[in-house]
């Protein structure tokens, strides 16, 4: 049989794996779960926005072969989202170059090329008395793609 201590420790366990998992700072049970219950929820939303755009993106592929741009604010920088549901060869460079005219600063990001394209990134504006808004940013990015697609760099 467990004892009441054992289950006592086991579950304590459990609540400072979930408090590590949620990133809460909460020191009691209740806390702890009405963290992880805002940081499910938080996930369901950011799930929800990328099946939004997955869904955009497919049906726009259709009719507009350029790749959907989404840009977000985050306490200090953008999240930029670029999906394209065909490969883009060239595609990187082309908006890694606007980033560097913006003065943006990469300081994180995951990209995948294989079948599809998609970008994600954090960035931030190096000179922090120049402040920049995510449509200024959005707008470079899709300029930096419609300059790419005339180019003749995607591929076919």
């Amino acid at each position: 049989m467990v004892s009441k201590e054992q289950k006592r420790a086991a579950l304590h366990e459990k609540l400072q794996h979930l408090r590590s998992i949620t990133n809460s700072h909460a020191l009691n049970k209740t806390s702890i779960i009405v963290d992880a219950s805002k940081y499910i929820e938080k996930l369901k939303q950011k799930v929800e926005i990328l099946n939004q755009e997955i869904a955009s993106a497919e049906t726009s592929s259709v009719h507009n072969p350029l790749p959907m741009v989404t840009v977000e604010t985050l306490e200090k920088g953008f999240l930029i989202n670029v999906f394209s549901a065909k490969g883009c060869s060239g595609l990187l460079v082309s908006i890694l170059e606007a980033f560097e005219e913006m003065r943006l600063t990469v300081l994180e990001a995951r990209v995948s090329c294989t079948d599809t394209f998609r970008f994600q990134a954090v960035g931030e504006n190096e000179e922090q008395a120049e402040t920049i808004d995510a449509h200024v940013v959005q707008q470079a990015v899709v300029q930096a793609i419609k300059n790419w697609s005339k180019s003749g760099d995607q591929e076919e």
